[in-house]
């Protein structure tokens, strides 16, 4: 086992990671800009080493700087977290060349999943069915018009090298595809520095439903169920819950064992995240995150499993501490993010925290780096807690998460509470009766 991991990350997630080192027994080194001096990752680390000025691409995102402050402390592996460098296969390969343990995948299954092309041509062989689309880049218009023509409209344009929702756009007839091609190519060269685009069918209703993996240096591959991520403002998720509401359980089985098999298939280590989009009682693969999802409290949450303690265990070389039959499915969790921002404008709201209180009582968890006192800088993601409710049943978890928020005080910055409160108010979220596009009616309509 480690007996020191360098956190190459910020916030809450950073604090995750060293709270799972501590009950192992591991010693932690924190990274930090100038602005997050007096974060709480740093305060709770053993060691801090500060890597650069605000600026994410000079702190968080400086290779060099994070390298050096893992020579200078004697660190034994690296966390990536999730966002910043987590699917970046470049510094998983710097990383292992400078004789530290990535606690990831492998460089090249994060630049094989990276690409969103080559991820699904991967996937289909692997026997993931895949929405109908091109086989690979579209860069001729007469092409891509034949390609839609076959699939049918509507079609969206993605960038091969997307993320975030940056480089997408949905076609409704042949007069709108060549502007979309030509906009989400120079979007996606301007964002992510590859043009690359392909054509896909889009789904009018569908769910955002992805199954969370994990995988040994052995051989052996685990499902832990799957994850209803379909309220999205903007391709961002907003609240996500487990199980799906959508799902019944020989669904969830049957797409299971296809996940299982296909990452042992594909050879794959550590924790991932299989994405689909289903409709109609089928699924379509949209992406593989290979990495910690943000999520990942949910599954933790109705399993019993510390996902971060096993993807440590993982990279340590050692096996998967259970096997698929002892993965055991209980209740209901639900997860809000929690964002400093306005709560129905979405306008970033950083600032100095006043009053600060979090929610407890049996099957409530907050993961948060926030305190009172803390001032949240400007330069970085909004997402300031996670609220994480479990319930013996959906309802019974849908009370307690009410309850939870009532509690929940965070003064001195607006946040997105007030919008969790509306939201889990509303028939159609009770029912479970909501798909990618319900948020953002919802919102619409508010406006309006």
């Amino acid at each position: 086992m480690f007996d020191k991991v360098l956190i190459a990350n910020r916030g809450e997630i950073a604090l995750r990671i060293h709270r799972a080192c501590q009950e192992m027994g591991i010693s932690t080194v924190a990274v930090h800009s100038t602005a997050d001096e007096d974060a709480m990752h740093v305060r709770l680390a053993d060691e801090s080493v500060c890597i650069g000025p605000p600026a994410s691409k000079d702190s968080y995102l400086n290779i060099p700087s994070i390298i050096a402050a893992a020579e200078i402390t004697g660190a034994d592996a690296i966390h990536p977290g999730y966002g910043f460098l987590s699917e970046n296969d470049k510094f998983a390969q710097i990383v292992a060349e400078h004789k530290f343990e990535f606690i990831g995948p492998t460089a090249a299954h994060i630049r094989l999943m990276g690409d969103k092309i080559s991820a699904k041509e991967v996937v289909k062989k692997l026997g993931i069915p895949v929405v109908p689309g091109s086989d690979g880049e579209v860069d001729d218009i007469g092409e891509a018009e034949k390609i839609a023509k076959r699939i049918g409209y509507p079609v969206i344009v993605k960038a091969a090298s997307g993320g975030g929702g940056r480089g997408m756009q949905v076609v409704h007839d042949q007069s709108e595809l060549e502007n979309a091609i030509k906009a989400c190519k120079k979007e996606s060269g301007a964002a992510f520095g590859d043009d690359t685009v392909y054509l896909e069918k889009y789904l009018t209703l569908p769910r955002h439903i992805e199954f969370q993996v994990i995988a040994d240096k052995h051989g052996n591959v685990c499902h832990l169920g799957e994850r209803d991520c379909s309220l999205q403002r903007r391709h961002q998720k907003i609240l996500e819950e487990a199980p799906s509401p959508a799902l019944n359980s020989d669904e969830q089985s049957r797409m299971g064992e296809v996940v299982r098999k296909a990452i042992q298939g594909l050879g794959y280590v550590g924790v991932g995240t299989i994405e689909f989009l289903y409709e109609n009682g089928e699924f379509y693969f949209i992406e593989m995150n290979t990495r910690l999802q943000v999520e990942h409290p949910i599954t933790e949450m109705i399993t019993g499993i510390d996902l971060v303690r096993e993807q440590i265990r993982v990279a340590a070389g050692l096996t998967l501490s259970f096997n698929q039959e002892d993965v055991k499915f209980s209740g209901h969790a639900i997860e809000c993010r929690i964002n400093a921002e306005d709560p129905f404008t979405f306008v970033p709201s950083p600032g100095k925290i006043g009053d600060y209180h979090t929610p407890g009582g049996l099957g409530v968890r907050v993961d948060s780096g926030i305190y009172s006192g803390y001032t949240i800088p400007p330069y970085y993601d909004s997402m300031i807690a996670k609220l994480i409710v479990h319930g013996k049943t959906r309802n019974e978890c849908l009370m307690r998460l009410r309850r939870a928020l009532n509690e929940f005080v965070i003064d001195g910055i607006k946040t997105t509470i007030p919008l969790h409160q509306s939201l889990i108010r509303e028939t159609d979220f009770i029912n479970g009766a909501y798909d990618i596009h319900w948020l953002e009616n919802y919102l619409k309509n508010l406006a309006e």
